[in-house]
């Protein structure tokens, strides 16, 4: 691989030249300019102008489509480069293509697949490049890239089927927000006026949404309320990037009421699938558990893995460390257990994980269920709340009139 080297040299003529050359060593470049007759004053390794990086990702979605087209090619008995050079055609996303292309190229140079792949972990997660590495000394390749595409489909289902859950809710939300931001900066200001104008004693709520209107109106706030919004989100995540401090929200996350034991329950289906999966590609246990720590998603459980592999090193057996922890339930420790006792651990973890997931889409089902109704009342308590507050002095003017006549 050429690199650049800055010099400086005076020619044959007699003429002192300075610029800047690519070239193999230094050593090459200056027998290179031996032979042309030069006297060399200085050559050196210039520095790289280093580019900035752009943060690109490639979508799960197309991860899984590349390994079941790979799995497609390689049992089709075409050669791994011939694969990655159809793939590299057929992958549309710019990135990703630029990427297989990368990997081809290194590929063709002699270099092992995972180690191509290696190169872009940006791209590739641990468990991927572990799998694939694994499938080269046991040479089986088209049935491990099948097995993490499955897992890839599975985890990007669960993780879907988690979010879909919260977007109603959360659209809701802000529907009350704009909606209340509407009457108070809008409609309120509008009825103070027709209530001065008609004059008379308001009604204690209208008084004091009048008040909030006023309040929250005022410059000071309209400034405040952003820069602290902001404040704190910068805050909490300077927080969250300490380790420490990230330790601590995960473990608040998981003591919530009912959201904790959901995120404990979508980690425990995450690392009984991930194990599962290396497990049965042939992967060492401890780089297993290496591998299921990083993915976990919750620094408690990726603390209690690393613990549990520190254990299993000391000659332990897995399933005494993981009940140590505290962090599993006890149904998870025994089968993993069991799954050791009887040779068939794979199976078990696979077992665990199919229970936790289904467990995780009733609960998420019965989340959707229930949050619908709160978050509906809070929209009718808050804008039904505004609304009926406005109307009063309306209906008492009315009953005013007709008392009157």
């Amino acid at each position: 691989m050429a690199n650049p080297f800055s010099y400086i040299i005076k020619d044959q003529e007699g003429k002192t030249t300075k610029g800047v050359i690519e070239a193999e060593s230094k050593e090459k470049l200056i027998e290179h300019f031996h032979k042309q007759g030069c006297l060399i004053f200085s050559i050196e390794e210039a520095k790289k102008a280093k580019k900035p990086k752009r943060k690109r990702r490639v979508k799960t979605d197309d991860l899984v489509i590349f390994s079941r087209q790979f799995t497609t090619l390689i049992e089709s008995g075409i050669p791994a480069v011939e694969c990655l050079a159809i793939l590299t055609e057929q992958v549309e996303q710019a990135y990703f293509k630029e990427v297989i292309s990368s990997v081809l190229r290194q590929v063709k140079e002699g270099a092992a697949l995972s180690a191509s792949l290696a190169n872009h972990k940006d791209v590739f997660p641990d468990i991927y490049l572990s799998m694939v590495e694994a499938a080269e000394v046991s040479g089986n390749l088209p049935e491990i890239l099948n097995r993490v595409s499955i897992y890839l489909e599975k985890s990007s289902a669960l993780k879907k089927k988690v979010i879909s859950a919260l977007y109603y809710p959360i659209v809701i939300v802000f529907m009350a927000i704009a909606i209340t931001s509407f009457l108070i900066f809008k409609v309120i200001p509008t009825f103070k006026e027709i209530f001065s104008a008609l004059g008379g004693a308001l009604p204690l709520p209208t008084q004091i949404l009048i008040k909030v209107s006023d309040l929250v109106r005022q410059p000071v706030v309209i400034i405040t309320f952003p820069v602290l919004i902001f404040g704190g989100s910068v805050i909490f995540k300077n927080y969250i990037k300490n380790p420490k401090g990230k330790r601590r929200f995960h473990r608040f996350i998981l003591k919530l009421p009912v959201f904790g034991d959901l995120i404990r329950k979508i980690s425990i289906a995450k690392f009984s699938r991930t194990f599962s999966t290396l497990v049965r590609s042939g992967v060492p246990i401890l780089k297993c558990l290496e591998i299921v720590a990083k993915t976990s998603g919750n620094t408690v459980i990726e603390d209690a893995v690393m613990e549990s592999k520190q254990a299993i090193q000391d000659g332990q057996p897995i399933s005494i460390p993981l009940e140590k922890t505290g962090v599993f339930p006890p149904m998870v420790t025994r089968m993993v257990s069991i799954g050791e006792k009887s040779g068939r651990l794979e199976e078990m973890l696979s077992k665990i994980a199919q229970f936790y997931e289904e467990q995780t889409d009733a609960m998420v089902a019965g989340l959707s269920s229930l949050i619908e109704p709160i978050v509906i009342a809070f929209l009718g308590v808050i804008v039904g709340g505004i609304v009926i507050s406005l109307f009063l002095p309306i209906i008492k003017i009315t009953q005013y009139i007709g008392g009157v006549h």
